[in-house]
């Protein structure tokens, strides 16, 4: 008698980055693998899967769909329900649905996988130098999508036909271009052209392949803006100074370290400092620059990273990088790649808007006729303790979400003025834009409302509700409150300080209360004031500020954030009672000037108060004589920290609490900065005043928590805000935190400084609006 065979019959959703990235040929193939039969398919809201087969096949490929799935691929939740058998004969890939009001994580753009580099540099093979090439683990995603499903027909490759044999890849379940979007080849696929810059002439006797000419300019010292992923580079040889020196100039950035482009990480090793860690960040698939420790004499021009001991290396992530930095006679191993702008706008992404924008900048342009559809920055990172720390977050992470402990309720989160990203919610994603930049002029607010016009459409998201800063006159906030109007929807505004701590509590999925501590230079106070020194008993729906620096004058508002030494004329001001103190490297400053300030300063006129963490810095660099005038926003913290000397343990002292009963308590810095002027008229080197200083703000940190955790009972703390960029106080921080048994959140997914304050806006909003439910 013969045994009857049992059939079972599953239907499997997959939700997560499961597009784009090989799922559906993964599927395909372990279901051949294991005789199962039935269908896969792409819809909007991730990956539908019906199998038929025997029960213990179904288990077996349930049981390895999470285990052996593609390495870009992320799932978040498998949801699966029994079905009677259908009598499938087959196992198909069928054609994606769209779903018009589901959605799915879309994958960021990822750098070219070996497979994929091998191949370009194959002289046998048909991609033989090839810059395009790319496959299901690699290449373009969310540059090129115009809409889900990820489909070719929805990106920016819609315009390009394979040709019979890419279009073969692209039908054979074997092959690792099985329904990769974006493959092509030199036959059918985007192509590269040089062209000089408008009204200008290449140099004769070039050659004709369009790489080997832009290796020669390069090797000549020329500038040159070359069309990546996500926008253009402007690139030139990083050991020419007067290249540098050059592209300095015209684009208009005075001080601010460009970032570089090593040939590979055995390059990178010989320029800097390189921890196991660094490495793997380094060549893993999302290729940020990461921010690493330079060697003395490592050869990089002096005007490329000035007044810095850190360097911004990278790795080749496309194979048009490869290729740009294969060995060659003359032909530069490194290269500065800064974004395609000028200062303060945002990087060209077009051809035509190129040409126009950077045509005063580049020398020669590297084209090709693969659109970008959206614009996205190089990632910045730098390692602390093993993890990253994120500084920008953009191509190779956006816009992969975070994700909630919850679910949230449909809103756009509008973000700040600097570092703007903005974050939309639905379920329990937050997807976090990429680095859309200073929102301060019309170009960056365009960019802006296309960006958020993209996500809502990708992500299906009509927002319920408008998160944004408190400060009136920031772009973002307008934004927010015209379309609140416009809509109807609700604007909830949040303070910056508090949406910093509760970016940090998210991306941990805590919701408080805790001990916030949020340093930065500026945020728009509840009293009007400038704050910036915040110690915050906060949850993700409220917040008390029970502590805080003392308010000191900003004396002529934002020109102090740029001529640093006008804080520090602030500070004696107030530290020595009108008598200042003989400093230095304040000689030969403008007396008119220093006249106005101390009318400023005594009068309060055209002089906000602030309670800016930053602004103290700012100050101390400047009485050390290390930056008196800021170009670029943070310039004199972040100099103040390059030269602390890391082994220097002394301390200042400093009487943190002058009124201990006064509430919020304030902390004069006036005691401070007197210990630090007697440094440096003592002839203190500023490497040691620098290291004090940072190690005396750590304890201060560290007193003010443990005052409020004998006030509160709350035993954890969250930093947040762009001063915890620095690792060295972060470092010092964290050290005496946890010795006084504090459990400390820090941040790992979003930057700790304005780019990732549009998560906590959107978490703040959520949890006010669900109050209200």
């Amino acid at each position: 008698m013969l045994r009857e065979i049992t059939v079972s019959r599953h239907r499997i959703h997959v939700s997560g980055v499961v597009q784009g990235v090989g799922f559906r040929p993964f599927v395909y193939n372990l279901a051949n693998r294991l005789g199962l039969r039935g269908w896969v398919c792409n819809t909007s809201s991730g990956v539908d899967i019906e199998i038929e087969g025997s029960p213990d096949a179904l288990e077996a490929f349930l049981r390895a769909l999470p285990q052996e799935a593609p390495p870009l691929s992320r799932i978040d939740a498998i949801e699966t329900s029994e079905l009677p058998p259908n009598g499938y004969a087959t196992f198909e890939i069928r054609h994606s649905q769209a779903q018009p009001d589901e959605f799915q994580p879309i994958s960021p753009d990822v750098a070219t996988c070996d497979a994929c580099l091998a191949e370009v540099m194959d002289p046998t093979n048909r991609r033989y130098r090839y810059p395009f090439t790319n496959c299901t683990h690699c290449g373009p995603r969310f540059t090129i999508i115009r809409d889900i499903p990820y489909d070719r027909p929805k990106t920016t490759m819609a315009a390009f036909t394979m040709c019979p044999e890419c279009q073969a890849e692209y039908e054979d379940p074997s092959d690792r271009r099985f329904h990769a979007q974006p493959n092509a080849c030199p036959t059918c696929g985007p192509q590269l052209s040089l062209v000089p810059t408008p009204g200008g002439t290449l140099p004769q006797g070039l050659p004709d392949d369009p790489i080997e000419a832009m290796r020669s300019l390069l090797a000549m010292g020329w500038i040159v803006a070359i069309k990546g992923l996500g926008g253009f580079h402007l690139a030139c040889d990083a050991r020419n100074d007067a290249a540098v020196q050059k592209l300095r100039a015209r684009k208009g950035r005075v001080g601010k370290p460009f970032a570089l482009m090593a040939r590979d990480l055995e390059t990178a090793r010989s320029l800097c400092y390189v921890s196991d860690d660094e490495a793997r960040l380094l060549t893993g698939r999302e290729r940020p620059i990461v921010l690493l420790r330079a060697r003395p004499g490592n050869g990089i021009a002096p005007s490329v990273a000035p007044r810095q001991r850190n360097l911004g290396i990278m790795l080749p992530y496309t194979p048009l990088h490869h290729l740009l930095l294969l060995p060659g006679q003359g032909i530069p191993d490194v290269l500065v790649m800064t974004s395609g702008n000028l200062s303060e706008e945002p990087i060209a992404y077009e051809n035509e808007d190129a040409l126009r924008r950077l045509a005063g900048l580049a020398d020669a342009f590297l084209l090709h006729n693969r659109d970008i559809y959206m614009r996205c920055d190089d990632s910045v990172v730098r390692v602390f303790q093993g993890a990253e720390l994120p500084i920008r977050r953009s191509r190779g992470y956006a816009p992969y979400p975070v994700h909630l402990g919850e679910e949230s309720i449909p809103l756009l989160a509008c973000g700040a003025e600097l570092k703007n990203t903005f974050c939309i919610t639905r379920g329990r994603y937050a997807f976090l834009s990429q680095h859309i930049g200073d929102m301060e002029n019309l170009e960056t607010l365009t960019a802006y409302r296309h960006a958020v016009t993209h996500f809502e459409r990708l992500f299906r998201v009509r927002p319920e509700a408008l998160a944004h800063d408190l400060h009136p006159d920031y772009l973002a906030t307008r934004y927010a409150q015209e379309r609140s109007l416009r809509e109807g929807i609700p604007a909830i505004g949040v303070q910056h300080h508090h949406a910093h701590i509760a970016a940090c509590l998210a991306e941990h999925q805590r919701v408080g209360p805790v001990i916030g501590v949020a340093f930065d230079g500026t945020g728009y106070g509840d009293d009007g004031a400038i704050w910036g020194g915040e110690f915050l008993i906060a949850d993700l729906q409220s917040y008390r500020r029970a502590a805080h620096l003392a308010y000191i004058p900003l004396p002529g508002g934002d020109a102090a954030v740029r001529r640093t030494y006008r804080m520090a004329w602030s500070h004696l001001h107030r530290a020595f009672d009108g008598a200042w103190p003989d400093i230095p490297a304040l000689h030969g400053l403008n007396p008119t000037e220093r006249r106005v300030v101390t009318r400023q300063v005594e009068t309060g006129f055209n002089a906000p108060p602030t309670s800016s963490m930053g602004r103290l810095f700012d100050a101390v660099s400047a009485i050390c004589g290390i930056c008196l005038r800021a170009t670029y926003e943070g310039q004199a913290a972040i100099e103040l920290e390059m030269l602390a000397d890391s082994g220097e343990v002394g301390e200042y002292e400093w009487p943190f609490f002058p009124n201990p009963d006064e509430t919020p308590l304030a902390i004069d810095p006036a005691p401070v900065i007197r210990a630090v002027v007697r440094d440096v008229q003592a002839g203190v080197d500023v490497s040691t005043i620098a290291a004090r200083f940072h190690n005396t703000v750590a304890r201060m940190v560290a007193e003010v928590c443990n005052k409020l955790r004998e006030q509160t009972g709350l035993n954890e703390v969250a930093l947040s805000g762009g001063v915890w960029q620095n690792v060295l106080l972060l470092e010092r921080t964290l050290n005496l935190l946890q010795k006084s048994g504090f459990t400390v959140y820090t941040h790992r997914l979003v930057p700790p400084n304005d780019g990732g304050l549009s998560l906590g806006q959107a978490a703040i909003a959520n949890a006010r609006l669900k109050q209200n439910e």
